[in-house]
Order: C-alpha cells, then sequence, then structure tokens
C-alpha cells in the first residue's frame, strides 16, 4: 500500500515542505544511503509500481539532475518516461498546461520531474492539474520543480543541505556558510533564503560583485528568517577578514544569462570569485568547499587543482543527490511518510477582510462640491487615490471606471479633501445605481484601495464602506506579471492567469508577489492600464 502522508503532494519550492519534512527527508535519504551502501535490497523505500509513471520533462538542458532522477527513478521500478521538449507538442505551439493534461492520462498515477526556463511553471501545473486531475477521476499527479529559471531549484537544495549537515555530523544546531559567484543568477543560492531554516542559527556570507550580488528579494528573506547575512565584493576581501566560514558554497558564472553591459567585465567579474593557490593557507583545514556543478571549463571559479585535496566536498555532495531524489519521490508516491511525527506544513491563513462597513452619521446628506451633483439614488465612490498627485488620481477614475465597466450616466473629478488645502481626492458620482455587489466591491477595493463608497437613498447615505488593500488580486484581464521569465507573462501565450498575493509582515505595504513565480511588484506594478 502507498498511503503515505505525503502522497499526492508537489515540490515546486523549497516551503512545499516545512522544516519538520525537510528533516524528515534529510534522516530517510541518510537511511537509505546506509542500506544501499551495505548492499541491502532497501525495498521499504521502493515504489515497485510498473503502473506508477515517473515523466522526466526537460525543457532546458540537464545532466546531473536528469540522470539522478532518472537513477532514482528505475531505482523505484517505476515506468521512465523521457520527455523529449524538441520533438514534443511544445515544437507545435501546444500550451504546457494542455501538454501535461495529455501525458495524465496515459497512466493510473504519476510525478512529473519538470525542467524550465519559465519561472513558476511547476507551481501554476501543481495548483491546476491537481484539481483538475480528480475532476476527470485520475489520481492526483505530483510534480517536481527540477529548477525554473533563476527562480528555485528546491531538489538541488535539498541534496546540498543534506551534505551540509553529514560534513557537520548530522548537528542541525549552526551552520555558518559562505555563498561565493555568480548570486543574481543562481538559483540553487536562492533557494537557500529558505532551505537554510533547518539549522537552528543561520550565518551567511555573500561573496559575490555588485553586479553578481544576490537579489534584495532573497536577501530580505534571509534576514526575515533570522539569518546573519554579511556582504563582500570578493574572495579577497572576504579571506581579509579573517572570520571565514567552514563551509564555502560555489557557483558558476552563468554568462548566458547576462547582457552586453555585464558580460564586458566578465574578465573582472571571474577573478573575484575564483579561487587561487595563495588564498589556501587562509582557509581553515576542516573547510569544505561545495558547488551545485558543472563547473565552466575554460574558467572554473573552483579550479581542477582542488580536486584531490580534502576541500572537495562537491564530487559527494553530486552523489547524494540519487539518495535525496529517491526519497523525494518515494514520500510523494506515498511509499514512506507513515512514520513522520513532526510539523506539517502551516494551514493556509485565513484571508484578512479589506472591505468594511463604516458608520454611517445620523441624517448625514453627502455634500460634493464643484461639479459633482447631490445624488438622489445611487452610488459615490469617494476618497479616491486621497493625498496623490493629480494625475495620479485622475489615472485611478480612469481605472475604476474601465474595470467596473462604468458606461452609463455618470460623473467623476478631482476635488479638495478636507485633509488639508493641498490635500486632493477623486469622486466617482453614478446616480440610479442603487448597489454593488460583494464580486464588484472586491474589484473596487483591487483597482483602489483606501477609497470609500456610499450607497444613497432619498439623499442620505444609507451604508458606507471603506476598502483595504486586499489580500489578493487575481481574475482581471488588467493586471499581469511583470518579469518576461514567468509563465504567466503575456509573452508566453499561455493564457495563464495571474494572481498576487500581498505581502504580509513588516515592510509589506503596497507589495503584491506573483503567485506563480514570487517576483515582487509594487501595487501600481501589476496594472497593464
Amino acid at each position: 500500500m502507498r498511503n503515505g502522508l505525503f502522497k499526492g503532494r508537489s515540490i515546486s519550492v523549497v516551503n512545499d515542505l516545512s522544516v519538520d519534512e525537510q528533516r524528515y527527508l534529510y534522516r530517510k535519504a541518510r537511511e537509505l544511503k546506509a542500506a544501499l551502501q551495505a548492499g541491502k535490497a532497501a525495498d521499504e523505500f521502493r515504489i515497485a509500481d510498473s503502473d506508477y509513471s515517473s515523466y522526466l520533462v526537460f525543457l532546458e538542458n540537464s545532466t546531473r539532475t536528469r540522470e539522478s532522477f532518472r537513477n532514482a527513478a528505475e531505482f523505484h521500478g517505476t515506468r521512465v518516461n523521457m520527455f523529449d521538449s524538441a520533438t514534443s507538442s511544445f515544437a507545435k505551439n501546444e500550451s504546457v498546461t494542455d501538454t501535461f493534461k495529455m501525458l495524465i492520462g496515459y497512466a493510473p498515477e504519476s510525478c512529473f520531474v519538470v525542467r524550465s526556463k519559465l519561472e513558476g511553471t511547476c507551481t501554476w501545473l501543481a495548483h491546476y492539474l491537481g484539481p483538475w486531475a480528480e475532476r476527470q477521476g485520475y489520481m492526483r499527479p505530483s510534480f517536481i520543480n527540477a529548477g525554473d529559471g533563476k527562480h528555485e531549484h528546491p531538489t538541488q537544495e535539498f541534496l546540498d543541505e543534506f551534505s551540509f549537515l553529514e560534513q557537520l555530523g548530522w548537528n542541525d544546531q549552526s551552520i555558518h556558510l559562505a555563498l561565493v559567484g555568480d548570486l543574481y543568477h543562481g538559483r540553487t543560492v536562492h533557494s537557500k533564503a529558505d532551505g537554510l531554516r533547518v539549522f537552528g542559527t543561520v550565518k551567511v556570507d555573500l561573496v559575490a560583485p555588485p553586479e553578481l550580488a544576490m537579489p534584495p528579494f532573497y536577501e530580505d528573506a534571509m534576514k526575515r528568517n533570522g539569518y546573519t547575512v554579511r556582504i563582500f565584493a570578493s574572495l579577497d576581501e572576504y579571506l581579509s577578514t579573517g572570520d571565514t566560514a567552514p563551509i564555502w558554497y560555489f557557483t558558476r558564472l552563468q554568462l548566458e544569462r547576462m547582457g552586453e553591459s555585464v558580460l564586458e567585465k566578465a574578465p573582472r567579474l571571474r577573478k573575484a570569485v575564483t579561487f587561487r593557490r595563495d588564498m589556501l593557507d587562509r582557509v581553515p583545514v576542516s573547510a569544505r568547499f561545495y558547488h551545485p556543478l558543472p563547473r565552466d571549463r575554460l574558467a572554473p571559479t573552483v579550479p581542477t587543482w582542488l580536486d584531490d585535496t580534502p576541500l572537495n566536498g562537491w564530487d559527494g555532495q553530486s552523489a547524494n543527490g540519487y539518495y535525496t531524489r529517491a526519497v523525494e519521490m518515494a514520500m510523494l508516491a506515498g511509499r514512506i511518510g507513515d512514520d513522520f511525527g513532526g510539523k506539517g506544513r502551516a494551514p493556509t491563513a485565513p484571508e484578512e477582510a479589506f472591505v468594511m462597513e463604516a458608520p454611517v452619521g445620523a441624517g448625514r446628506k453627502p455634500e460634493y462640491k464643484v461639479g459633482i451633483k447631490p445624488v438622489e439614488t445611487g452610488i459615490v465612490i469617494d476618497h479616491i487615490a486621497s493625498g496623490r498627485p493629480l494625475a495620479e488620481i485622475w489615472d485611478r477614475i480612469d481605472k475604476i471606471r474601465r474595470v467596473l465597466g462604468l458606461n452609463l450616466r455618470s460623473s467623476h473629478g478631482v476635488f479638495h479633501s478636507n485633509s488639508g488645502p493641498e490635500v486632493f481626492k477623486g469622486i466617482v458620482s453614478i446616480p440610479d445605481l442603487p448597489a454593488f455587489g460583494e464580486k464588484e466591491l472586491k474589484k473596487l477595493g483591487a483597482v483602489s484601495p483606501g477609497c470609500s463608497i456610499n450607497m444613497i437613498d432619498g439623499h442620505h447615505v444609507m451604508k458606507k464602506y471603506r476598502l483595504g488593500m486586499p489580500p489578493r488580486i487575481y481574475d482581471f484581464d488588467e493586471i499581469s506579471c511583470k518579469n518576461e521569465n514567468c509563465l504567466s507573462h503575456p509573452k508566453h501565450e499561455e493564457h495563464i492567469e495571474a494572481h498576487f498575493v500581498r505581502k504580509m509582515g513588516n515592510g509589506g505595504g503596497d507589495t503584491y508577489v506573483c503567485r506563480w513565480c514570487e517576483r515582487e511588484h509594487q501595487y501600481s506594478e501589476i496594472w497593464t492600464i
């Protein structure tokens, strides 16, 4: 029977597994590695079902990740399908969604390992096709992200953390780690913003020239997670501190992802993060170097003369991918998981209310100045973009009218606010419209947070609502993710809805995050009108 706790789950980002679930993965990978190295069959880990299909869908070149998953799938005794994108439906302009729908129908149960240049691919597929498959009478498929653009590479992160724990004697109390190289493009280092949470205390040294520095989104995430973060522009600067980490994680310079202006600086950038012989005596004796591989054979940041030194941790790291990925597949197939006893993923928090009914003063009549006639019966939208520049207020009024389809008798304008002589606000007055429904109220809150709406009858305000910043904005034709590498970006013509989630906590403000690729946007940036 395969009814383990994780059956039908997906791993699109590191946080799809809770910290305790990640620790469970590492414990099981340790057990599997020990069993296989001792020559045991390890049948308790094997899926052993020829009707279970393991699809390896690599839409971007890969060697180590693909081969480790292929070998893991063969260990499990599943049906292994290598999906060649060059001769597939993608070459015939079929959408990603339709292609995976087709593949789901070819087997009673499936797991898809997906690598793509388009960010958010697995998150979208798991979100949409899981419920779709169940409605069609299929088992819910699992999706594993094998790397998506510059976004994340969770399975690489899990094998990295497993390797770090192995070096530390399975002590997860603390870690001091240096990340060296192309931190801007490297999805393996981006995943560490969350993956390192398995350790009690975390100190991270970011070593990269400014052109290749860690994007602020991930640096901020590290700090929110309580990590101590230090920043250095080169290995020379880092080594001069005399306080270096026992674990160094190098990445190659991804020149193929860089623009011309950065490519011109390539020699200087390489020099800043390439290890040299004269640096050896400044590295702790117990230190180990790691690298997700492949190295650039022409200009490796970890030179080949280090291969036969005690610093070489990358060969063992690469081999560990087989064990961690075999365990990931076993978990999602339900083969293991019954003995998990920690905390699972936190339940989705209830959405905060952003449409709030406000008190109405007794007998109060609405008074709107200069050009807005009193409304006997209808709706007045007030405090539109209050306090913002005049051009922005007019733009917000236009958005309200277009998104809500207010093509009817009405008036609108920009007026002085009671907050001060130089403070302005927008007003839209709509006679003969008795009320907005819940959907229209939510739309209005998404288009113009901070405004208020007055429902008027007999010249009196009968109900008043204040609209805050909505927790989510979706189901609008007029929004899109501005990350051109996101699967949902209009240029890819995948017809995937844009969906934004408000960033909560300190510093959230009016920041929204794309649900698929996790790119941050200011509220004003998500709109296409």
